[in-house]
């Protein structure tokens, strides 16, 4: 018994919901509309304070990212590492407890050893190897050319955020870049420069250490071994690059230092998804619009019928549920990790869309029967 599946809208291949069971269709149109009102709860989700727009402000306005670029200015000028990040953090009243309040040295360290003409040209050219590998991966998932440009559109919706000057020493902005270059470039069988992006990402922000946990998972569950083997040592250089982080912290923490208040904001999911808004395009768009725009992408990655699509949205589903759980107000842009793709899965919408409600309305069979005579 088969059931019909009609001919594909945008996509060069139906979509994951085309031909499902009419119970199991029903069962994911209540888990869409579920989504959706998740989605609402951005309105009970607390506010970052919003930018002054005054350049005179920006200390405030940006302290973080102003924290950053003086801890690369005076390594620059000679300073080391850990002691000159413990002095500026001190200046600005930071937690220096425990241990993961100190950024991994990667980042500043590359920006203090060359101009910084040249670090604003890797920061475009990233970005566009990252447009370039999503270009080249999602071709082949459209019949035709205008959803492929409807793609990258919002491919540069994501990233909207991460081709700020202003943003340079923001380490979450180069982990979000590379962790969607590794997604881009992975291919079965051809997992290492996946892996090697992953890491890299993971050496800037060690948040990021999630994504190659997830990814090991991923790789362990589809059968490939050897790609599962590669990003488990990836985490293990990972792991020892953190402890070599403590132990310097260590050196030039001291006992009257301040300790951060922990990780534990519960903000729920509402947080998850003003993050989003905030970290996209979506923040000129009315929050009644963006929010539920935010859920249609998840759904979107959800439809295509391909283990990368499965793949991001796990990525997205596993940092929702970090900032669900664990984000602070002030650390909303934890969602730069996955921001620049999250708008992607719009492209996914139409074709997800009209396969489940077609599923859903279904009630025809067609059956094969075999007659012997």
């Amino acid at each position: 018994m088969m059931r019909r599946v009609p001919a594909p809208l945008w996509l060069a291949q139906p979509s994951r919901f085309a031909g499902l069971a009419p119970r199991n269709a029903a069962a994911a149109l209540v888990a869409l509309a579920l989504l959706l009102l998740a989605c609402l709860l951005v309105f009970a989700a607390p506010v970052p304070p919003a930018a002054s727009g005054d350049a005179a402000q920006r200390s405030d306005d940006q302290a973080d990212v102003v924290l950053y670029e003086t801890i690369v200015a005076n390594v620059r000028h000679g300073g080391g590492y850990y002691a000159t990040a413990a002095d500026a953090m001190r200046a600005g009243d930071y937690p220096l407890k425990p241990f993961v309040t100190f950024r991994l040295p990667t980042l500043a360290m590359v920006q203090a050893a060359v101009p910084h003409a040249i670090v604003v040209i890797l920061l475009y050219l990233l970005a566009a190897a990252v447009a370039l590998a999503w270009y080249r991966r999602l071709a082949p998932a459209f019949a035709r050319p205008p959803p492929r440009i409807v793609a990258m559109v919002l491919l540069a919706a994501g990233l909207m955020a991460f081709v700020q000057r202003d943003l340079l020493a923001f380490h979450e902005i180069w982990a979000g870049l590379l962790i969607a270059l590794s997604l881009g470039v992975h291919r079965d069988g051809q997992w290492l420069p996946a892996v090697a992006f992953g890491l890299s990402a993971a050496l800037i922000r060690e948040t990021a250490g999630l994504y190659l946990l997830l990814m090991a998972i991923l790789a362990l569950a589809g059968g490939d071994r050897r790609e599962g083997a590669a990003w488990i040592a990836a985490g293990a250089i990972l792991a020892l690059a953190l402890a070599a982080h403590a132990h310097a912290v260590a050196e030039v923490v001291g006992p009257l230092d301040p300790q951060s208040p922990g990780w534990s904001g519960h903000l729920g999911f509402g947080f998850f998804v003003r993050t989003m808004t905030l970290s996209t395009a979506l923040m000129i768009v009315p929050l009644w619009l963006a929010a539920p725009l935010v859920g249609l992408a998840l759904f979107g990655w959800a439809a295509w019928r391909d283990v990368l699509g499965l793949r991001v949205l796990v990525v997205i589903a596993a940092y929702a549920a970090v900032l669900s759980v664990f984000g602070r107000v002030d650390t909303f842009y934890w969602g730069l990790l996955v921001a620049p793709l999250l708008l992607v899965g719009l492209v996914f919408v139409p074709d997800g869309a009209r396969d489940l409600l077609a599923a859903v309305s279904d009630r025809r069979r067609i059956t094969v029967k075999r007659i012997v005579r």
